[in-house]
């Protein structure tokens, strides 16, 4: 009697083995590389695994598989030109599919991830800028439409005056005595303005 195959399948553990290697590069456990990034002359060195590195940029990837076996259990890789603040933030991202930056540093972040060529963190900034863009332009036509109402409401009175001194029957000449309309019109009428 064979039995069917059946899926064995944790949709927690992803997240479970991320925050797990978030853990041990934040405690320096078993971390094989060392990254140095300097920007105009602010340096910084952050210990990680070559693996998630790796296997989340293919600019590591291609650093990693490349290097001589001789470099010994822990090499170096040196990053000029990049921030630290935005190398951290990399890092963070890599490890927790996630991190939380300012909105002036989205596209510093874009640029890193096209530098470094992670896909999962470039089309994250892709899609965040698209909807920044999105709700800019939802602002400016909501802005928009609220002065054109308005013009629209200041211009609506002054051509409804227009109308109604058209149809007034004091300025038409057709109003006077004999032409169907009652002498006490322009009488009532003046009363009734103040």
């Amino acid at each position: 009697m064979e039995s069917n195959p059946v899926l064995l399948e944790s949709k927690s553990s992803p997240i479970n083995l991320l925050n797990e290697m978030q853990q041990l590069r934040l405690l320096g456990h078993l971390c094989d590389v060392t990254v140095s990034v300097e920007y105009q002359g602010v340096r910084a060195e952050f210990p990680a695994h070559k693996a998630v590195l790796a296997a989340t940029s293919k600019f590591f990837k291609d650093v990693f598989l490349n290097e001589k076996s001789g470099d010994g259990p822990r090499s170096n890789v040196f990053l000029n030109e990049v921030q630290v603040a935005d190398f951290a933030s990399f890092l963070e991202f890599v490890y927790t599919a996630r991190v939380e930056v300012e909105e002036d540093r989205v596209q510093r972040m874009l640029e890193i991830a096209e530098k470094l060529k992670c896909l999962d963190l470039s089309e994250t900034c892709f899609q965040l800028k698209k909807q920044m863009l999105e709700s800019v332009l939802l602002e400016l036509q909501s802005f928009s439409e609220s002065q054109n109402s308005e013009e629209e409401s200041a211009a609506r009175p002054s051509a409804a005056a227009a109308v109604e001194a058209k149809r007034d029957p004091t300025d038409s000449p057709a109003s006077g005595p004999g032409h169907g309309a009652s002498p006490e019109g322009p009488a009532a009428k003046s009363k009734e303005k103040p």
